[in-house]
């Protein structure tokens, strides 16, 4: 029986090495690939193995297609949206994913993107280092604004919980009913965008979600207004928001994710777009975060084995 780990889990060898007995002991072989970029590889990868342990490598359908005794994905990252789910489910193949191994490190960096843009961080960081003075423009308190939340998962909860304490009023959308103390109002997406100080998108990318936040929205919000993402890149119309900051419609933006996996290519609009701060997709990564996910991926296969799915993506 083969389980194909298809890249790095950001963990040590003793790590895997240990995984690698245990389930040897369970008549399991883990064999630890280099993660590939084309198709043809992940097909000869994952064609004769029974699971495969991936992140946010993208699997095509064509790899699923090969792959005859694939019976498990064991995906170390919290969205599925680069696996194609429907075509999984028809082969009856299980699907469970790591929600919660990074719900602190997102959230964290999210509330960073937020102090540093509001104290010009960034400019005043440049100018000290260039034997400059203090940014022209003079910062701005977090607390006492008003926070919008976009999705209140258990990543968009644990923003509200940090930002309670920096005295904001937090409002959200969310699509369906939110109980939450650290939330003081939920509204709808429209309210959110004309209320709030800061917007901050929490929610998976569905075909609902994709697309969610482009001129229109950026329009309905404040111009002092700034944006955070630290969900999914194609939540939001990067192009737009550009635009929007280019133009001055909204003040500032922080983006760790976008409509393709970095490396981004030199010329890409919004990196020549004023008091915006990117980062290349690393709201998950922290050390702690990597050592829980692979816990909880392990967690999942060995679940699994036992014929006791946790995590299951239906």
């Amino acid at each position: 029986m083969k389980i194909a780990l298809l890249e790095d889990l950001g963990v040590s060898d003793e790590y895997l090495e240990k995984q690698k007995e245990k389930l040897a002991e369970k008549n399991y072989q883990l064999i630890i690939y280099k993660k590939a970029d084309k198709i043809e590889e992940k097909i000869n990868q994952v064609k004769d193995a029974d699971a495969i342990i991936l992140a946010n490598t993208p699997l095509e359908e064509d790899v699923i297609k090969q792959a005859n005794n694939l019976k498990f994905i064991d995906v170390a990252f919290t969205g599925v949206d680069h696996i194609p789910t429907d075509i999984c489910h028809k082969k009856n193949i299980v699907i469970s994913n790591a929600s919660g191994y990074a719900t602190h490190a997102v959230s964290e960096l999210c509330v960073g993107f937020m102090i540093d843009l509001l104290r010009n961080i960034k400019e005043n960081e440049q100018n000290c280092r260039t034997r400059k003075t203090k940014s022209k423009t003079i910062g701005n308190l977090l607390h006492g604004k008003t926070v919008g939340i976009i999705g209140a998962g258990k990543i968009g909860r644990e923003v509200a919980r940090i930002l309670k304490a920096f005295g904001c009023y937090v409002i959200a959308y969310n699509r369906s009913k939110i109980e939450d103390e650290n939330i003081d109002k939920q509204t709808s997406l429209e309210e959110l965008l004309k209320e709030s100080d800061i917007v901050t998108i929490h929610c998976p990318l569905t075909k609902e979600t994709e697309g969610l936040i482009g001129k229109k929205e950026f329009d309905q919000m404040k111009k002092s207004a700034i944006l955070i993402n630290t969900a999914r890149g194609k939540i939001v119309n990067n192009e737009e928001l550009a635009k929007a900051l280019n133009d001055k419609s909204i003040a500032g933006a922080g983006i760790d994710v976008f409509d393709k996996e970095p490396p981004i290519e030199i010329n890409y609009p919004l990196f020549h777009s004023p008091n915006v701060i990117v980062s290349p997709h690393i709201g998950y990564e922290t050390v702690e975060s990597l050592e829980q996910r692979a816990d909880i991926v392990f967690d999942n296969l060995y679940a699994w084995i036992e014929e006791s799915p946790k995590n299951q993506i239906k």
